[in-house]
């Protein structure tokens, strides 16, 4: 399945519902990338580096850096959802399934209303 980067504040629960669902997630504190304050375009460089697809709820800096940084592995931004964080996962889930590329791909994945 598809290998994500978490990035620090990414919600614990949905990590562990995509990594069930056969995702390869790596979280940046696993990365030992967390409580260091690495500025967002550092953030999607390591990612990218690493070949994986950011996914973040920092939805604003990542939509803007997907507009400036023209080349990365992939970004999913998402709405926070506390009151649904499992059927997140699996919006998130369904999203990638329907990429078979995610090079260079902006992907946003909203909360139930």
């Amino acid at each position: 399945m598809t290998r994500l980067y978490a990035d620090e504040n990414f919600p614990k629960s949905i990590i562990e519902e995509l990594r069930k669902l056969g995702h390869d997630v790596l979280t940046a504190s696993e990365a030992g990338q967390a409580n260091q304050r690495i500025p967002d375009t550092q953030v999607l460089a390591y990612a990218t580096q690493q070949k994986r697809v950011v996914i973040t709820q920092n939805r604003s800096d990542f939509i803007r850096l997907h507009k400036i940084v023209k080349i990365h592995a992939g970004i999913i931004v998402c709405r926070e959802d506390r009151k649904y964080p499992l059927q997140l996962a699996q919006r998130i889930h369904a999203q990638l399934l329907t990429h078979t590329l995610l090079d260079n791909i902006l992907i946003r994945v909203n909360k139930l209303s």
